[in-house]
């Protein structure tokens, strides 16, 4: 099978097409194989090809956190079956062909969803549940900040709290990803890159702050959110896509009341699984009834990862991105 090889630790020009046996699932009674039909792209990614990413894989490795498409072996006992069409989390070997997956990692997907937009649920799709609900606790007519709004999480969570019933204030760059950010239902577009964002929010809420801000960018954008944030607020931290890691000085959190939380997919998974399983079936409702839609920015053949990541690095990408292998 074609796969894409991280070859060493670097720059996108260390991702390396090579020829691989396929991995098989003999003897294992937890895991299932998958011949992929879309792959996901994701920051994670980049950080795991330059070797910063913490308990990352070692080179030579298949980089890849999820893909979707057709279960083509599975354990006896399994709850999937072969013939299943499923989006799952990998933790590495996405960026293949065929690919494996844990069992109880992998889902069933609705009709209603192509593979390729179902690619977008296992990473992006429960981060943006979870950061919203089961951590940021978002309450209905809340006030939530949500930076890289048009981006993977960013469009998913705008469409999730708009749902819900927030207001939500979202943060871009450029002019088009604010309009897609507006399209997707948020209330108040900040272009970041002309406004400070605190004060922006100070204005358009007489001073009060929002209840709840996500952070994926780190850097300034945290500095600012903390400045944004009201009374009581929370902040949930789950990446610096800037690389910068955000700090906080503690008396402002508790002379306000706040709190800053962190987030991480794959340590949920390994140490509160059940509280990272409480979003599938809310998510995959929402998006069965065309609540909530991902936005498939631009796909790419799977020969062609360098280019994709060279993008998302660059801010040049909106919504999911997805190799076709």
């Amino acid at each position: 099978m074609k796969a894409i090889t991280a070859v060493e630790y670097g720059g996108s020009d260390v991702l390396t097409v090579t020829d691989r046996n396929p991995p098989s699932i003999e003897n294992d009674e937890s895991e299932v194989q998958i011949n992929v039909d879309a792959a996901g792209v994701n920051f994670a990614d980049v950080e795991q090809r330059r070797g910063n990413y913490p308990e990352g894989p070692s080179p030579p490795f298949v980089p890849g956190l999820e893909v979707a498409g057709t279960v083509t072996a599975a354990p006896t006992e399994a709850s999937i079956d072969v013939g299943d069409r499923v989006a799952a989390l990998t933790s590495t070997g996405g960026y293949a062909q065929i690919a494996t997956a844990p069992v109880d990692r992998t889902f069933r997907i609705p009709k209603s969803l192509s593979t390729r937009e179902a690619v977008a649920i296992p990473v992006q799709g429960l981060t943006a549940h979870n950061i919203l609900h089961e951590w940021g606790r978002l309450g209905s007519e809340e006030r939530v900040l949500i930076h890289a709004a048009a981006g993977g999480v960013g469009s998913l969570a705008i469409q999730l709290a708009a749902t819900a019933g927030a207001e939500v204030f979202a943060t871009a760059g450029t002019d088009t990803k604010l309009d897609i950010a507006k399209e997707l239902g948020a209330d108040h577009a900040i272009k970041y890159s002309e406004t400070n964002v605190a004060e922006s929010v100070s204005a358009r809420t007489d001073g009060k702050g929002v209840d709840l801000v996500l952070d994926g960018v780190g850097g300034n954008a945290f500095a600012e959110s903390i400045e944004a944030l009201a009374p009581n607020g929370r902040i949930v931290s789950f990446g610096m896509a800037s690389g910068s890691i955000p700090t906080v000085a503690v008396p402002r959190l508790f002379f306000e009341n706040q709190s800053v939380i962190g987030y991480h997919l794959e340590h949920a998974f390994e140490h509160v699984p059940h509280r990272v399983y409480t979003a599938v079936p809310d998510l995959l409702d929402h998006l069965h009834a065309g609540r909530v839609k991902p936005i498939i920015g631009e796909t790419f053949a799977l020969t062609e990862a360098r280019a994709a990541h060279d993008e998302l690095t660059n801010r040049e990408t909106v919504g999911k991105v997805v190799l076709d292998p």
